[in-house]
């Protein structure tokens, strides 16, 4: 893939400057990702779970930076697919490849209803690849009432129903969290990032000032991140944000670990001067099998959690499985490159190690919210006693 090219020969450049290079960010356009999710009557892919984590670990096998850019720029088409018709035809009137970031959790500033829309203002962290996108999807709590007067949290005075995105919400409350997508012309990017893994994600904070949101870009953030039945949607389009958010989360750190043990493999066949290479010890040889076959072990996990998603997009225990597996998968790729790190002599302690590089970001992306166990465990454990050994087709490598 020559995405994966050109983030590859940029990688320490990104993880240097803090940021990609424009000529991997236009790779990572024109390999699809911006359109993966994006619905086709706007001349979108409309594609699938599985070749996303897929495309995304290849990528990150290279750069895990570029990786997770690519994949969130897919992701939040998915979601901004879920705004009213006109806010869609805002983003993708003109084409399917719209870049677009987010801040959805945890909310932050606030939104004013105001009349046809809404009054934003306040400051969003970890905004990923936001100084190469178009768009940015911010979440904010209501400040309290809406321009007509009614509590956000309560009835309507009138009984009449609350209306989001043309539709009568389920029930009388007014959602208290809301998402608004704002041209990224009108937030201020702040140059916050300075995290020791995935430098070159450029996740910044931003800034907004008393920017009107017009109500065709506005969602409630729970209908963003439910799972919906819409007649003639892809079955992804469907789907929860859980149901593989997981496996999405932790695709660029099995890339991450299939780069350290690449860069490690290298080291271990190398015979120095006077020696002979490392990998005729039987400890070293112990290390490179464990290694390749827990790196291989998650693989087939996140191949089954795509392959499930795909297939059964609002099974809930599809989401319960893809969620314990991603967090499990996520540890253990931690512990394979915390190994290699250890055994990979002083090389791999060296500033230009792709070991060292892939080391702090493993790191990084298992500490993502989305991967906890303890969240994923809770909630595999509450899906329902008795149904655990249930078979679980596993997709394809």
């Amino acid at each position: 893939m020559r995405a994966a090219r050109a983030a590859g020969s940029a990688a320490s450049a990104a993880d240097r400057d803090r940021r990609l290079a424009p000529a991997v960010v236009t790779a990572l356009q024109e390999a699809g990702f911006a359109r993966h999710f994006v619905p086709r009557r706007w001349g979108g892919r409309e594609g699938g779970f599985a070749d996303l984590i897929t495309a995304t670990a290849l990528i990150a096998g290279e750069c895990p930076s570029a990786a997770w850019c690519g994949m969130l720029w897919a992701a939040h088409g998915r979601y901004a697919a879920r705004l009213p018709e006109e806010g869609q035809r805002e983003l993708w009137g003109r084409g399917p490849d719209t870049r677009i970031a987010a801040a959805l959790a945890p909310p932050a500033g606030t939104a004013r209803p105001v009349p046809g829309g809404w009054l934003l203002n306040g400051r969003w962290d970890c905004v990923s690849g936001v100084d190469w996108s178009h768009w940015v999807l911010l979440a904010a709590p209501t400040d309290g009432t809406s321009a007509d007067g009614n509590p956000v949290d309560g009835t309507p005075v009138d009984g009449t129903p609350v209306v989001a995105a043309g539709v009568p919400l389920a029930g009388a409350a007014r959602p208290a969290v809301w998402v608004l997508a704002v041209p990224r012309s009108e937030v201020i990017v702040r140059d916050t990032w300075r995290s020791t893994g995935l430098r070159g994600t450029g996740s910044n904070s931003v800034d907004v000032r008393g920017v009107f949101v017009p109500d065709r870009r506005a969602c409630p953030l729970d209908d963003m991140l439910a799972a919906v039945v819409e007649p003639g949607a892809s079955l992804a389009r469907q789907a929860s944000a859980q149901l593989a958010g997981g496996p999405m989360f932790c695709a660029p750190a099995l890339g991450a670990a299939r780069l350290a043990l690449r860069s490690w493999t290298r080291w271990a066949v190398t015979a120095p001067a006077g020696r002979p290479a490392a990998l005729g010890d039987s400890a070293v040889q112990r290390v490179l099998a464990r290694s390749a076959a827990e790196i291989d072990a998650v693989a087939l996990l996140l191949d089954r959690a795509g392959a499930g998603a795909d297939a059964e997009p609002t099974a809930p225990r599809v989401e319960a499985v893809n969620r314990r597996d991603a967090a499990v998968a996520a540890e253990l790729l931690v512990e394979t490159v915390e190994r290699l790190f250890r055994t990979g002599g002083v090389h791999a302690r060296d500033d230009t190690s792709d070991v060292q590089r892939a080391w702090r970001d493993t790191h990084t992306v298992a500490a993502h919210g989305a991967l906890r166990l303890d969240a994923s465990a809770g909630a595999y454990a509450a899906w329902g006693e008795g149904e655990w050994s249930a078979p679980m087709p596993c997709g394809p490598r």
